[in-house]
């Protein structure tokens, strides 16, 4: 996780009156990974008790958004799928350098709405009777990709190509196996994490070792440069407050 000194300094200067609209309520366009909408209803709610600032959430997958930014979309944070995109973002100069810091590590899971479905290996993707099995588009999402190298470390790849739905989001690949548009599928742990264990269904958490971390940077991006709700954001993210709801939904931190 990178330095947070960044974000403190601007917090500070918002204190010391530098920044004085930043204490005016306001309404803050965040960029929010498809993954993360759960965790980040609650914090948003947590946040705009705690500081009046309203909170306009845009999901979708991580490419949507790194796009929508580059076409001039008016996002003042992005809390991304992935660390690449924010770097990259810095590298471009479309967000604030030193501003970047890893808010959560996501953890990829083999599910089936059915009890049963999904055993505790994973066995059933080599031996299992499935007609179609959902993931991201592994060119947009993070968890896509992540879930195409669990593929290939298992030597299932051509095995299992005729039978993949990819949906535009993580969100998208949930939809499609909880309406039944797909038997399994790959998804975000926290679409189907509850207390510690998986609320609905059955799954397979697949090892960490099985793929790439995905690390999930959260970035200020330029819009929000000189916005103290923006910074404010940034930190609330930080605080042990908002990292138990992370937790919760069963991400790493």
């Amino acid at each position: 996780m990178q330095k947070t000194g960044f974000v403190s300094r601007i917090v500070a200067a918002v204190i010391a009156g530098l920044l004085p609209w930043a204490l005016v309520a306001a309404e803050l366009p965040v960029a929010v990974a498809a993954n993360f909408s759960a965790p980040m209803q609650v914090i948003a709610r947590n946040f705009e008790r705690e500081t009046g600032h309203r909170l306009a959430l845009a999901l979708g997958s991580t490419g949507q958004l790194s796009a929508q930014i580059r076409h001039g979309a008016p996002f003042a944070v992005l809390l991304s799928a992935d660390d690449e995109t924010p770097r990259t973002l810095e590298r471009e100069g479309l967000a604030v350098a030193g501003s970047r810091f890893t808010y959560a590590t996501g953890r990829l899971v083999l599910w089936s709405p059915h009890a049963g479905g999904v055993d505790d290996r994973g066995d059933v993707l080599r031996h299992g009777a499935f007609d179609k099995l959902a993931i991201a588009n592994p060119k947009l999402a993070p968890y896509g990709r992540a879930a195409m190298e669990v593929l290939d470390h298992l030597g299932l790849r051509q095995q299992v190509a005729p039978k993949l739905v990819e949906g535009t989001s993580i969100t998208q690949a949930f939809q499609f196996v909880a309406s039944a548009g797909a038997q399994l599928g790959f998804v975000a742990l926290s679409q189907v994490h509850q207390d510690g264990r998986i609320r609905a269904g059955s799954g397979w958490l697949v090892p960490a070792s099985m793929h790439t971390p995905i690390r999930q940077d959260a970035v200020l991006l330029n819009p929000g440069r000189h916005n103290g709700a923006a910074v404010a954001l940034l930190k609330h993210l930080q605080s042990e407050k908002a990292q138990a709801v992370i937790r919760s939904f069963g991400y790493g931190l």
